[in-house]
């Protein structure tokens, strides 16, 4: 009789050992589900191009900064309409012989180094940003590094080399989340040549 129930416990104790197993099989399926299900395929291009805005740090230089309670940080309601055009900058100081090669203005859209004065662009669907651009002419600039995607470099600070290296999936994305953005009309300065 010992011996019956002995294995009748280890019998139950298996297979709720079993169940477990499976349950926590299961919980596994639906996570790695949820994954696949969580990528670039399942969001639309103007999400997914959001996304890729936010990591490739675009608000850094397009989107002009304020100053806070803690500091300098993007003005969102001038979201990526590049350097203000009513911020006339003084000529930049120069910088004495050494390591430090470039400064940047303190709205984070303006530089200048030995390229001579770069301002960030309006990334905007405006007339005055990327309105009149099509998807193409931008592949094509972040490609090639040629402004409208066959004039004057790109200047820097840009790291157009890093965004060259992105699929024609991830540029057309991109694009498409800037053409759904709001409108800014804000010129900002042409590039300076040095002097």
């Amino acid at each position: 009789m010992v011996c019956k129930s002995f294995f009748s416990l280890k019998h139950k104790i298996s297979k709720r050992i079993e169940m477990i197993y499976k349950l926590w099989g299961v919980v596994f399926a639906l996570v790695l589900f949820a994954g696949f299900t969580n990528d670039a395929s399942a969001q639309s291009p103007a999400e997914r191009g959001k996304y890729l805005v936010t990591i490739g740090g675009c608000n850094d230089c397009h989107t002009p900064f304020k100053m806070g309670p803690k500091g300098p940080h993007p003005d969102m309601s001038r979201l990526l309409s590049g350097h203000p055009e009513n911020l006339k900058m003084p000529p930049a100081p120069e910088l004495p012989p050494g390591p430090w090669i470039w400064i940047g203005a303190g709205t984070n859209t303006a530089f200048a180094g030995p390229w001579g004065i770069s301002y960030s662009a309006n990334l905007t669907p405006h007339n005055s940003g990327i309105g009149d651009w099509s998807e193409e002419m931008f592949i094509k600039a972040l490609r090639t590094g040629k402004h409208l995607g066959v004039g004057r470099p790109i200047m820097p600070p840009m790291p157009w080399l890093n965004y060259a290296a992105m699929t024609d999936a991830d540029l057309k994305a991109v694009f498409a989340f800037l053409k759904s953005i709001p409108p800014i009309a804000n010129n900002p300065p042409p590039y300076a040549p040095p002097k």
